[in-house]
């Protein structure tokens, strides 16, 4: 076959083929509902955005857009004041009014130093405040959490009730106590322990003080809202002390402690 008869083949052919108008209208509709689709995907990722707050969202982002990802940055390690290394962290436990004269019962707890650095000026920090951690040197200090439980009357000097440094704390539980009774006055041979001190397990939500003539302190868990510090027998949690809650009995006048424990 040649060329003239090809030609005259797709001749004959298009004889045949009807031609209609080009249907603009309904190619631009179709390219607007495209259009419209695509405005519809960007308004449903904006209102995901907006409605994500606290939430990382990851995603490709829109056409001709570049997704910009970033990676949060690992926060760096906690400085020695944050950690209370030279200031500790001091938690009221109870205080009252006897004879006109105030008194007050406090736990300090000072957080682990990492090096020397820290330790000697931690010991130092807690000389200045009167108080000998046990510890024979400030290295002793590394890596170890201290507490001082202590308590004031009038204007007299800061007596230390209990206090120690671990390298952990241990958890107290069941019906576990540590506690230590002292004069609320003046110290002598002589002067009534009416004072008691201690610490519980977090599950604890009763102690019982009993007195040598024969009456008790009972001292519940502290409810939700902060009670007032008043001098009301009370079980409170300490700030940074893992170990359990603390809680105070005092004596009536005229009596001293026999013993303590946990009732509920």
């Amino acid at each position: 076959m040649t060329q003239t008869d090809i030609a005259l083949l797709l001749a004959d052919a298009a004889d045949e083929v009807e031609i209609g108008i080009a249907p603009v209208q309904a190619v631009v509709r179709g390219g607007r509902r495209r259009k419209a689709r695509r405005w519809a995907v960007a308004a449903a990722t904006a209102l995901v955005l907006a409605g994500s707050t606290g939430a990382t969202l990851a995603f490709a982002g829109l056409p001709g857009e570049r997704a910009d990802r970033g990676t949060p940055m690992a926060p760096g390690p906690a400085s020695a004041e944050e950690r209370h290394v030279y200031d500790p962290q001091q938690t009221e436990l109870a205080r009252g009014t006897e004879h006109r004269k105030e008194w007050q019962v406090w736990v300090q707890v000072w957080g682990a130093p990492r090096d020397a650095r820290e330790a000697d000026r931690q010991l130092g920090a807690m000389k200045q405040m009167g108080l000998r951690p046990a510890v024979d040197t400030a290295a002793d200090l590394v890596g170890k959490t201290s507490y001082f439980s202590m308590r004031s009357y009038g204007d007299g000097p800061s007596l230390v009730v209990m206090f120690d440094t671990h390298k952990r704390i241990d958890r107290l539980s069941g019906t576990d106590l540590q506690a230590a009774a002292v004069p609320l006055e003046e110290v002598g041979p002589t002067a009534p322990e009416r004072l008691v001190v201690g610490h519980v397990a977090k599950t604890a939500r009763e102690v019982t003080c009993r007195w040598k003539d024969g009456r008790s302190t009972v001292a519940p868990l502290e409810g939700p809202a902060p009670a007032a510090h008043d001098g009301t027998s009370l079980i409170r949690p300490v700030g940074g002390y893992p170990g359990g809650n603390w809680f105070v009995c005092l004596a009536p006048q005229g009596t001293t402690y026999q013993d303590a424990e946990v009732t509920k």
